[in-house]
């Protein structure tokens, strides 16, 4: 393919809001560059970063699964507009270890931690996610902001300060 239908392919990925490693990895060199030049700083709601401080306090063990790559996650969080919440964070997971969708993925996920999965609580605002995280057998919470319709199909927190991991049922 020329660059032409390269670039054609990228934007068509883009627009369609595909979550697939070769445009993940060019969205975190893109990134990379505009964190390293201050243009932008990774968006994280107050109650997010006032939540993550809260839980890593107590003493949880926090991970992030996105369809970012662990790399633009690390600088999302490492550049955030909270500072550096980098720390907070034992470990990552992309779509390298399946798609969120994929039940198969929170599975693997599970057996990676070393933890059963009703153990792991898994907070996301797509409910296709919330489905296949529950059949794996996880806790799951759905996280509505800004209006978002929410369903009574999952737990619902509309921000971090409603969400307390250690009162949680399996």
């Amino acid at each position: 393919m020329d660059e032409a239908g390269c670039i054609a392919r990228l934007l068509e990925w883009h627009d369609a809001d595909r979550k697939i490693g070769p445009l993940k990895q060019l969205q975190g060199l893109i990134w990379a560059e505009g964190y390293a030049n201050r243009a932008y700083t990774g968006h994280v709601y107050d109650d997010a970063a006032a939540g993550l401080w809260r839980w890593h306090g107590a003493g949880l063990s926090l991970h992030v699964y996105s369809s970012g790559s662990v790399a633009a996650q690390k600088l999302l969080f490492g550049w955030s507009d909270h500072g550096d919440l980098t720390p907070l964070f034992t470990g990552h997971f992309d779509t390298a270890i399946g798609g969120k969708r994929e039940e198969r993925a929170y599975h693997a996920i599970a057996a990676t931690l070393g933890l059963p999965p009703h153990d792991i609580l898994f907070l996301s605002d797509t409910p296709e996610e919330l489905a296949a995280a529950r059949g794996a057998g996880l806790s799951v919470i759905l996280l509505a902001r800004d209006g978002q319709p929410v369903t009574d199909a999952y737990p619902v927190a509309t921000s971090f300060d409603d969400i307390l991991p250690l009162d949680i049922d399996a």
